[in-house]
């Protein structure tokens, strides 16, 4: 099933009255504090796009979407917190969320708890598995191959030194990488870790140095670790090939200068020249004029994420749970990144760009990479 997107113009929250039914809530923990701050006024936006484009089309099953948010604040805790409320005090009918990992397994427990549909619309380390969670964007076996073989070829890198923040997703990458880049007949000479809201990287910058590696690559918790981080090293001197697995394109806008020239891979890259994302754009542009945020890798899942779940309950005929679940592995949705479908053991292929950040903040593509598998995930939920 594909659903077309088309903006009319009818907020998403207000005109209410207009429907006799009662509202489809859909649950969005995200950081608005902590280090996804940075990124999770993008991430609202498109939420709240997308809800307003799918109610001004008579919302879904003749009842209109409503948006229930709530602060993770980037971590276990306030996930907990935002999950409880959601799940057992505003009583979601689903949840899309970009979240650290951190936030996501405090919370897949009392999604299960409550058998409440999860869409999970962040990057990620992958092989995190659950009876109600599906999942829209990128896993390692999608996003590391890209950057480590540029590298490789175009700069002839064999020496890599790896930095990550010091949690689930920063470990689970760089694991994935230093396996893939051994593979390669590369080495890992370095790697070093700073707890998720650390930002002083000195000692660690001071490690890379005296490695003297040919490539660097960090894959930190997003947001605010990357701003720091990637300062750091501009004043440090550090100019070796860079690649950034947890950089989107608003923080690079932010960062000015110092992001010129990293490297990264994303199943969205704004500069896409298609019908699908030059509406989205423009969709955007219309409704948040100069506020708008630079859409990118982690609020156009997030985008995709609320049209799955609309098409999984149409499909469904009702917003049950299990019948929910069940029809999210058959929608396909039409939108900026092209056809994305999670039938891939509850995850996507993905069409993955190699992106380079030009010194404007902007990504210019570099390659890209057709429906790439995600691999292995959840062998569990395979057809």
């Amino acid at each position: 099933m594909k659903l077309k997107k088309v903006l009319v113009g009818i907020a998403c929250c207000l005109g209410m009255s207009a429907y006799a039914a009662e509202p489809i809530k859909i649950g969005i923990p995200v950081g608005l504090s902590g280090a996804n701050s940075v990124v999770a006024p993008s991430v609202v936006q498109a939420s709240e796009l997308a809800v307003e484009e799918i109610n001004a089309k008579g919302g879904v099953l003749g009842r209109p979407l409503q948006l229930e948010i709530a602060d993770d604040a980037s971590g276990a805790q306030g996930a907990q917190r935002a999950y409880d409320s959601l799940v057992f005090q505003k009583e979601v009918d689903g949840i899309v969320a970009m979240e650290t990992t951190a936030a996501r397994n405090a919370g897949l427990p009392i999604v299960n708890r409550g058998r409440v549909p999860l869409i999970y619309t962040s990057f990620y380390e992958g092989r995190s598995c659950s009876p109600w969670m599906y999942i829209n964007a990128w896993v390692p076996e999608q996003q590391v191959e890209p950057i480590v073989d540029q590298f490789m070829s175009e700069y002839d890198a064999k020496k890599f030194f790896l930095i990550g923040s010091d949690y689930a997703f920063g470990r689970g990458m760089l694991k994935f990488t230093r396996e893939y880049v051994e593979s390669k007949g590369g080495t890992v000479v370095g790697e070093s870790y700073l707890p998720i809201e650390g930002s002083d990287w000195t000692a660690i910058i001071s490690q890379l140095r005296s490695a003297n590696p040919d490539a660097l690559i960090t894959s930190t918790s997003g947001g605010a670790p990357n701003v720091t981080l990637t300062r750091q090293l501009r004043s440090a001197g550090v100019d070796i090939p860079y690649g950034n697995y947890a950089i989107d394109e608003g923080t690079a806008k932010s960062m000015g200068g110092n992001a010129e020239g990293v490297y990264l891979a994303a199943s969205y890259i704004s500069s896409l020249d298609t019908p699908a994302n030059r509406e989205f754009l423009q969709a955007i542009k219309d409704k948040f004029g100069d506020d708008a945020e630079t859409p990118n890798e982690l609020s156009v899942p997030q985008y995709d994420g609320i049209y799955a779940y609309a098409a999984a309950v149409e499909k469904a005929g009702s917003t049950e749970p299990s019948a929910v679940i069940d029809a999210l592995s058959e929608v396909t949705v039409e939108g900026p990144r092209g056809a994305i479908k999670m039938d891939k053991q509850r995850h996507a292929a993905l069409t993955m760009y190699l992106g380079k950040v030009a010194s404007d903040g902007s990504v210019e593509v570099v390659k890209s990479f057709k429906n790439v598998d995600p691999g292995e995930q959840c062998p569990q939920f395979a057809d």
